[in-house]
């Protein structure tokens, strides 16, 4: 699949794969930026891209910043629609208790994951068929 991109600075790496068969590709920060604990900030990427109709991507988490730092996506994952046509920006989160984290123009700060989505139509109806689970929800299967 092919996505078109518009660097919006220059000078960062164009985003990518960093190992062969990696669902995620990564994207960099375009600024200098410290997030306090439990503090959270949006990071702009200095990429655009236009997605394909019937796809999206999703912004995740990387997860080395995650167990090393505390560092996640508030609205994980973030969903870059096809429509969108502005600079990429995460929203990061420190959920460290004690450390701010520090971030340098540059940095990767998260990866992107691009996906094939469907558009449904939804069906109203007064009751839907009946399946195993039913209406069983949280911890209904229990811890092991």
């Amino acid at each position: 699949m092919k996505v078109l991109l518009t660097k919006l600075d220059k000078e960062l790496p164009t985003p990518g794969y960093a190992k062969p068969g990696d669902a995620g590709m990564d994207v960099y920060s375009r600024i200098d930026c410290e997030i306090a604990p439990g503090e959270r900030a949006l990071i702009p990427t200095g990429i655009a891209i236009a997605m394909p109709e019937d796809y999206a991507a999703f912004a995740h988490p990387r997860s080395g910043l995650a167990i090393k730092y505390g560092i996640g996506i508030v609205n994980a994952p973030g969903t870059i629609d096809a429509g969108y046509r502005g600079e990429l920006q995460m929203i990061l989160i420190n959920h460290d208790l004690k450390e701010t984290f520090s971030i340098k123009r540059g940095d990767r700060i998260a990866q992107l994951v691009f996906q094939k989505v469907e558009n449904v139509e939804l069906i109203e109806v007064e009751e839907l068929p009946g399946s195993g689970r039913g209406t069983d929800g949280f911890g209904s299967t229990g811890r092991s």
